[in-house]
């Protein structure tokens, strides 16, 4: 096995105890619960395999609903706004927060199904954005570049992400945090932490896992607010609720899950997001990774027919806020 070095960010408190840093090995970092390997066997039997969803999904019609408007970015309300697939506007006693913002197509070539509820140009006064992991469905280098031209905003994001988005964005100011630590804010009333997740990171085949990925913890007067990344189904979510035992809001990722081969180590279904989302001991899950982007074999609107259906048989243990794109929900 190659010599395996620990990287953590020695200006950043880290809140468990005996953390050494996140494992690297060959200048990769790794999951110490499970390694993630890129498949591309994996990869080209699911493009080359018969999608038995096909049929269903030539035939989807549903699309997310979107509230159009600026009224969300001209309130001093303590509030959360979807702006479709990871992305999410939040504003916690006057500091404002984009977290994962892409505005079009996945650099430029993967289409869009949900437009966005304003113009990027609209979005102003930005204090920090946050970052999971550098997948371009993610971390979008055009949207980032739109946002500078308006905002003077602090990057919060994981180790290695900070100082590729600096390659991008002259003069870009940017925190890098490994699992279990906590970005050094002015804010008194505001904290947030990096936390793990089951993923991986790269931006093209020849960089895979340079730069980290995981999860954020936002706790704000008392509101603890759980971001949960791309993961796959693990035991992490427990981890996290004992660490932090009460968790109001949970968004988690629900699309991009079929083929289970393909894509369970990673993403979560909405059957796994419910478990996550009772693992974390939540009081209330917003979805989120679907109905933006077609990224899977599962039809576009699968992941909200689901949703529906478990909260009708009372599969979640919580309020489910299926929000619209721009949709504003007050905290």
């Amino acid at each position: 096995m190659a010599d395996i070095t620990y990287y953590q960010n020695p200006k950043l408190k880290t809140i468990l105890p005996g953390w050494q840093g996140n494992p690297s090995a060959k200048g990769r970092f790794f999951d110490p619960h499970k390694r993630f390997v890129l498949h591309l066997k994996r990869f080209f039997k699911w493009q080359f395999s018969r999608n038995e969803k096909k049929a269903e999904k030539k035939s989807e019609t549903w699309r997310l609903n979107v509230r159009k408007g600026t009224e969300f970015l001209n309130t001093n309300e303590n509030c959360i706004v979807w702006l479709g697939h990871a992305s999410f506007f939040l504003q916690l006693n006057g500091t404002r927060i984009l977290i994962d913002p892409i505005y079009g197509r996945i650099s430029g070539v993967v289409k869009r199904y949900s437009e966005m509820p304003c113009s990027v140009s609209d979005i102003k006064n930005i204090d920090y954005v946050l970052l999971s992991h550098a997948h371009r469905d993610h971390c979008d280098e055009t949207t980032l570049k739109q946002l500078k031209a308006n905002n003077d905003f602090v990057l919060l994001t994981s180790l290695n992400t900070g100082n590729l988005v600096s390659g991008w964005l002259s003069g870009l100011r940017y925190q890098e945090a490994g699992w279990y630590q906590q970005y050094n804010l002015p804010e008194k009333n505001l904290k947030i932490t990096f936390l793990p997740t089951q993923h991986w990171s790269n931006r093209y085949l020849w960089d895979v896992n340079e730069t980290l990925w995981g999860s954020f913890m936002i706790e704000a007067d008392g509101v603890n607010i759980f971001f949960g990344g791309d993961s796959g189904y693990c035991t992490y979510p427990k981890q996290i609720a004992e660490m932090f035992p009460n968790i109001d809001i949970a968004m988690i990722g629900v699309g991009a899950y079929h083929p289970t081969f393909m894509m369970k180590d990673v993403h979560t279904s909405p059957e796994d997001a419910v478990q996550v989302f009772h693992d974390l001991k939540a009081k209330t899950m917003i979805p989120m990774h679907y109905g933006t982007f077609d990224l899977a074999d599962e039809p576009l609107g699968e992941p909200y027919r689901l949703l529906q259906q478990y909260e009708k048989e009372g599969l979640i243990k919580g309020q489910l806020r299926m929000l619209d794109v721009g949709e504003k929900m007050c905290l």
